[in-house]
């Protein structure tokens, strides 16, 4: 089923109003949908190179939007759905502690998981059960999402259509190390 999704999307690049769709995948990716715009934004870019930046910054700008969205959907739909069950599993401590280990790294949280294959959405959902700072979200949000696609718009500038088989096979992998490296400098912070 996700293959054929992603398959949908990499066919849109050719559509003539892609850059909505563009838009809407960014948007829907970081609250709701499965699959991520970064397919459809590779094959936008590789059609027309001059206007990569631009789709990097319509899918910064609506991927933001859209953990807008899915932080209101952890803030208001969190309390009547979750609530009940750790309530009836008595994990209420547990649930406090993520609160408060949320309220101490949202920010690292945020900006490691937005550029990691974690799906966005888990972050941006939990933001809003956590009751995180919304500005400091928006900002985090702001930079990671920009970081990431950003980084695939100058993959896809400085390598052109090679750079589709690198970010196809090897993207993932290396963001994936990296995400790994900052998470153990910074667990090595926090625990020594």
């Amino acid at each position: 089923m996700l293959r054929r999704l992603y398959d949908g999307l990499i066919a849109l690049a050719g559509h003539p109003r892609a850059i909505w769709w563009l838009a809407a995948v960014a948007f829907a990716e970081a609250s709701f949908f499965p699959v991520p715009p970064d397919a459809l934004l590779v094959a936008m870019g590789i059609a027309r190179p001059r206007r990569v930046w631009l789709y990097a910054l319509i899918c910064t700008l609506a991927s933001v939007a859209g953990g807008a969205l899915g932080y209101l959907i952890g803030f208001a739909v969190f309390d009547r759905l979750a609530l009940p069950l750790i309530h009836a599993y008595h994990m209420e401590q547990a649930f406090q502690t993520f609160h408060e280990k949320f309220a101490r790294y949202g920010v690292y949280l945020i900006l490691i998981k937005g550029v990691t294959p974690i799906p966005y959405k888990l972050v941006t959902i939990a933001a809003g059960a956590a009751r995180f700072n919304f500005g400091a979200f928006m900002a985090a949000s702001l930079v990671t999402r920009g970081g990431r696609f950003f980084l695939l718009a100058a993959i896809l500038h400085y390598f052109g259509a090679a750079a589709r088989d690198f970010i196809e096979r090897w993207l993932t992998l290396v963001t994936s190390l990296i995400a790994v490296g900052v998470l153990g400098g910074f667990a090595m912070l926090v625990f020594l």
